[in-house]
C-alpha cells in the first residue's frame, strides 16, 4: 500500500534530506506535501488528509506538539528531532516512532514498516466496522414497518409486503403480497416519500410499483409493466426513460 505522507520541518536542508531518503529507501510512501512551520503544517494536513506525518518538534512559534493539539489526529506521526529530551513527551502524543537527526536509514525503514502495518490494520478494522454498520442497517431496513390506517384498523406492513399503490384523489389503495388490499386516506406522493430507498417506481401519476414485483415490460396499447400477479400498470410517457433505467439498474 502507498501511504500519503507529509513532511514538516522548519529547516529546508532537513526537508530535502528526508525527502531524498524516503525517495531512495521507502517505496511505500508518497510525499503529498511539505511545510516549514506549524501553521503551514495545519493547513497542509487539513487539505491533504495524510496517513503519515514526519514532524519536527522544535519549530519557531508553535512546536510540533502545539500543532497536534489543534488537529483531529486521524493519522500516524513519526517525530524527527535532534533533541533526545523530547522522546518521552513524544510518546505521550502517541507517536508511532521517534527518529533522531541525523536520520539512520535502518531506523527510518523500520519506522515506515511499522506505519504500513499499523495503518493497514486500521483500514482492516475500519472495513470491518463499515461491514457491521451495513449489516445492522440492512437488518433495520428488513424489519422496518410502515403504519397503514384504514377506517377499521391500523396495519403495520413491511415495504417488501407491498406490491403496488394506486391512488384515486386523496385516497390510495395498497395491494399486498398476501392478496389483501387496504384503502388509506393518503395521497400517493406520501407513499412515494415513505418508500424512498425500498425500490419503488413511480411509473405514473396514479401508480407506485415495487420493482421486485415487475415481471415484464409490455409494449401493446401504450406501454405498461406486467407484475407477477398479472396486473398491468401503465407507464406514462414522461416516466418511460426513468422507469427503464430503474428496472435495468442503470
Amino acid at each position: 500500500m502507498k501511504l500519503r505522507t507529509v513532511l514538516i520541518d522548519d529547516e529546508r536542508n532537513n526537508l530535502d534530506n528526508l525527502r531524498e531518503l524516503i525517495g531512495a529507501y521507502c517505496p511505500d510512501l508518497i510525499i503529498s506535501g511539505e511545510a516549514m512551520n506549524a501553521e503551514q503544517g495545519i493547513e497542509l494536513i487539513r487539505a491533504v488528509q495524510p496517513q503519515l506525518i514526519f514532524l519536527d518538534i522544535q519549530m519557531p512559534g508553535k512546536t510540533g506538539f502545539d500543532m497536534l493539539k489543534e488537529l483531529d489526529q486521524n493519522f500516524e506521526v513519526i517525530f524527527v528531532t535532534a533533541f533526545e529530551k523530547f522522546a518521552i513527551e513524544a510518546l505521550r502524543f502517541s507517536a508511532l516512532d521517534y527518529l533522531l537527526k541525523p536520520i539512520s536509514i535502518k531506523e527510518l525503514q523500520d519506522a515506515v514498516a511499522k506505519a504500513v502495518q499499523k495503518i493497514a490494520q486500521h483500514d482492516k478494522n475500519r472495513n470491518l466496522e463499515n461491514l457491521v454498520a451495513y449489516l445492522m442497517q440492512q437488518n433495520e431496513r428488513e424489519n422496518h414497518r410502515i403504519a397503514l390506517s384504514t377506517q377499521k384498523e391500523t396495519r403495520f406492513v413491511k415495504p417488501q409486503e407491498i406490491i403496488r399503490c394506486e391512488s384515486s384523489n386523496n385516497y390510495t389503495t395498497v395491494y399486498l403480497t398476501d392478496g389483501g388490499k387496504l384503502l388509506v386516506s393518503k395521497g400517493i406522493y406520501e407513499f412515494e416519500e415513505m418508500l424512498v430507498g425500498y425500490g419503488f417506481i413511480r411509473c405514473h401519476q396514479s401508480h407506485l410499483v415495487n420493482k421486485s414485483q415487475v415481471k415484464s415490460w409490455i409494449k401493446v396499447d401504450g406501454e405498461s409493466l406486467q407484475l407477477f400477479n398479472g396486473d398491468l400498470i401503465p407507464v406514462s410517457k414522461n416516466k418511460r426513460a426513468e422507469v427503464k433505467a430503474m428496472i435495468s439498474g442503470k
